[in-house]
């Protein structure tokens, strides 16, 4: 069993991501030993964890406004709004969309500790192991962008959803407003991005990885120009660095060429991807989506 694999089974309350930051900062430890979150145990390994409980990094339930494009046993498809973390963080640990999910998933369960509170019985603080269910994130939204998120509902499901993310076979299209006219109608970024010392800033970088994105035109406005984009490598930041490297900022994105607004104008309106049960291919789009004029 995988050191991730071990830590999810045993610590369900922890959010996976907050699991992986343990791993990462050193707070977990093999055997006295630091390794990293693919090592495989040993029936004979000892697994010690630091955590800091005062941070509030429990997936924490929360009863939020979620807007659920689709939802079968095995996933859920939300819209994320805007401003919204996609799971907790050592800062926000509380209104990101997977406390809302976490909600949503085990509401019966919770709706029952609810009553049980009422009549006096004895309810754990924690949803119990055997009934919880954990949502699992496959990728991520920055807090800024929104649009289309798929979550696995169980392990099988997040396994499967994981390999097809990893070997491409997901679909994912966004809209993004971008400042100035963009000329021509369609074209590929082939640009390489990269971190600079600081570790912080991404950046297209003569020394980067390589990644490629594809985006046509939708409309031109007065300054501005609504395109479609598509990410076909998945890097930090990507269509927002490609967008600065063209000299099109998207409007929000005052670090990267946009003017400042209400809202980052980048939304990821189509996702489609291979189900983990029928295997057929199910595409969810938000057609609808328009952002506000600058």
């Amino acid at each position: 069993m995988r050191l991730e694999d071990f830590l999810l089974d045993h610590f369900s309350s922890l959010s996976k991501m907050y699991l992986r930051d343990l791993v990462k900062c050193a707070r977990c430890e093999v055997n006295g030993r630091h390794e990293n979150i693919g090592y495989r145990l040993r029936p004979s390994d000892f697994v010690e964890i630091t955590v800091d409980h005062s941070r509030g990094t429990a997936m924490r339930p929360e009863k939020i406004s979620l807007d659920i494009i689709h939802e079968d046993n095995d996933v859920i498809v939300v819209n994320k709004r805007a401003d919204m973390l996609a799971h907790p963080s050592h800062r926000e640990n509380s209104g990101t969309l997977l406390n809302g999910l976490v909600y949503h998933l085990n509401r019966e369960v919770l709706t029952q500790r609810r009553e049980d509170a009422k009549t006096g019985k004895k309810s754990a603080f924690r949803i119990p192991q055997s009934a919880f269910i954990r949502p699992g994130l496959i990728h991520r939204l920055d807090k800024q962008t929104s649009g289309l998120m798929v979550v696995a509902k169980n392990a099988r499901a997040h396994r499967i959803l994981s390999g097809h993310f990893m070997k491409k076979r997901v679909e994912k299209r966004y809209l993004a407003l971008v400042e100035g006219l963009v000329k021509p109608d369609e074209g590929t970024i082939d640009a390489p991005i990269g971190r600079y010392h600081d570790l912080k800033h991404w950046s297209v970088k003569s020394d980067g990885k390589h990644s490629t994105s594809r985006f046509w035109v939708r409309e031109r406005r007065a300054d501005t120009t609504l395109v479609e984009l598509e990410p076909i490598t998945g890097r930090t930041n990507q269509l927002r660095i490609h967008c600065e490297h063209i000299g099109h900022g998207i409007v929000g994105d005052t670090k990267r060429g946009g003017r400042q607004f209400s809202r980052l104008c980048l939304h990821a309106y189509k996702l489609a991807f291979p189900h983990p049960s029928t295997h057929e291919m199910l595409s969810l789009t938000t057609d609808q989506f328009a952002f506000p004029s600058p």
